[in-house]
């Protein structure tokens, strides 16, 4: 998917090192500390693709990664949505939307019935994105530490 001189496109183990330097700094910039929940970033082929699921970076004009997402599968019918971070830079532009519209459209052409995601509440601008693309309060089995909320949204 494109916006101006954005694209968002499917990644690789290659870019490995610098979907890890976006994330890890918005998790910074908002307080917030990496994980063993990370784990997946090791290796997005085997834990995205190979599962099913889907992992993207956001490139802008100089094809520098500015922003990530991933559909993680949790099960057949239901994926998650994780690592959808942005640089402060790149913000208030839509792009995060054109993401956002891109993995639930990802999913639905998966295969999934529903999406999960689980946040923090310091990262307001991404729960007001999620609220108005219909997700709801979910009271999710496996909440990760540094998260507070989680969300869902039925596809069907």
């Amino acid at each position: 998917m494109e916006s101006n001189q954005y694209t968002f496109v499917e990644a690789n183990n290659s870019q490995t090192a610098e979907i890890k330097t976006v994330v890890f700094s918005v998790l910074k910039e908002y307080g917030l500390q990496p994980s063993t929940i990370d784990f997946c970033l090791e290796d997005i082929e085997k834990h995205y693709f190979a599962n099913g699921g889907y992992f993207g970076v956001l490139l802008d004009e100089n094809d520098r990664i500015v922003a990530t997402g991933g559909l993680y599968t949790m099960n057949n019918d239901r994926a998650e949505i994780r690592k959808m971070y942005m640089l402060p830079n790149h913000r208030g532009r839509g792009l995060g939307k054109m993401i956002l519209q891109t993995l639930i459209e990802k999913a639905k052409a998966l295969g999934f019935k529903s999406i999960e995601l689980e946040t923090a509440s310091v990262l307001k601008e991404a729960i007001g994105l999620y609220q108005k693309f219909g997700f709801q309060p979910y009271a999710s089995p496996h909440i990760a530490a540094r998260c507070d909320q989680a969300y869902e949204l039925i596809l069907e």
